[in-house]
């Protein structure tokens, strides 16, 4: 099984995904294809990342494995701290354990950059 990374976003922010196959790429051939894919969905895709839409495309087509949270059979919390060691609940149904309610909403970061010598806009 052959492993394959997808970034998006700059320095500071960014996303990842990972896909998987049985053959091997090179590296620049599979820049090509994920290139070649990143064109035919830009402008169209239902998904909430451009890497998460080439991915679907490059399982469906291409016979690769889309590793996404709906392929866990397992999350575990580690920590040094042993109180913050815990099975994490991927199905949401477990309501009244506190660890699991930390991880049931999906979260999102956004930089702002902030000049405050610019002063206040009118």
């Amino acid at each position: 099984m052959f492993f394959y990374e997808l970034h998006e976003g700059d320095d500071e922010v960014y996303s990842d995904v990972l896909v998987a196959s049985e053959s091997e790429w090179e590296p620049q051939e599979f820049f090509e294809l994920v290139q070649r894919v990143r064109h035919d969905v830009q402008h169209g895709y239902e998904q909430d990342t451009l890497i998460e839409a080439i991915a679907l495309v490059l399982e469906r087509d291409y016979e690769f494995i889309y590793v996404n949270d709906d392929r866990l059979a397992a999350a575990v919390n580690v920590s040094t701290q042993d109180d913050d060691n815990f099975l994490a609940d991927l199905d949401g149904d477990d309501d009244d354990d506190e660890e699991a309610e930390v991880f049931k909403d999906e979260f999102r970061t956004i930089v702002a950059d902030f000049d405050p010598d610019l002063g206040r806009p009118n």
